[in-house]
């Protein structure tokens, strides 16, 4: 699960049509797709930022589509 790098998911949604700020996490290979839906969520602990969320996200040509 990839962390997304941000405060809350509505800070998320406000982000819509931006590049995906985020980290990636995964030993086994990259997480992160320019096109496709990632799953991800927001560690307080490690980001620092914010409350802890979960979201689905679409992304198109390297860029946010939707937040679920």
């Amino acid at each position: 699960m990839i962390i997304l790098n941000y405060p809350s998911k509505k800070i998320l949604r406000e982000n819509i049509g931006y590049p995906l700020n985020y980290i990636e996490t995964s030993m086994f290979g990259v997480e992160y797709m320019a096109d496709g839906t990632l799953t991800g969520a927001n560690r307080p602990h490690i980001t620092g930022k914010g409350r802890e969320f979960f979201a689905q996200v679409t992304m198109r040509e390297g860029l946010i589509a939707t937040v679920k």
